[in-house]
């Protein structure tokens, strides 16, 4: 009975790695990026804005999905992209909806530095963006941030790349 449950064991694991090495490493699809297609925008800026406005306040409410954005090392300045603003237009039509929601901002550090230095920048980073919504006009009053440092790394400290991944700014609506 023993070498039956070890051998359905092993069968199970063994599973579980095929597919894994099959999806993430033959196929590369466990790093896959979402793309977002953005319009061109019109001559007038602020008749394009309230367009928009429009078209998303009648489609169906849809909770955006996260954004990360991902700083160089040991800086905190926030540049926006067309991605960014298209975030931003998304979040406020589902914010002005829903009262209750809230921008959750959380900012995160690489494994470099002290723990008090990387806690401190992970905030820097998460005042940025905030800073950056709320002059376009989102009030504070529903962005929350927090930082988290190098507490919750989603990938390898020991490699540049692993560090690079690891130094941003998590932006999720609650």
């Amino acid at each position: 009975m023993r070498s039956l449950i070890i051998g359905i064991l092993t069968f199970f694991a063994w599973s579980l790695f095929s597919i894994y090495i099959y999806v993430c490493v033959i196929n590369q699809l466990c790093t896959e990026t979402v793309a977002m297609q953005v319009n061109e925008a019109s001559s007038d800026p602020t008749a394009d804005y309230n367009l928009k406005q429009n078209q998303l306040a009648t489609e169906k409410l849809v909770i955006p999905q996260e954004l990360i954005i991902y700083f160089a090392f040991d800086k905190s300045e926030f540049n926006s992209t067309d991605i960014t603003k298209q975030y931003f237009d998304e979040s406020v039509a589902y914010l002005n909806q829903k009262k209750e929601a809230r921008l959750h901002i959380v900012g995160h550090t690489d494994a470099i530095g002290t723990k008090a230095y990387n806690d401190a920048l992970g905030n820097r980073r998460a005042q940025s963006i905030q800073r950056h919504f709320t002059s376009l006009g989102l009030s504070p009053e529903v962005i929350k941030i927090e930082s988290e440092g190098e507490s919750n790394p989603v990938d390898n400290n020991q490699t540049k790349q692993g560090r690079a991944n690891n130094r941003r700014a998590v932006i999720t609506i609650k």
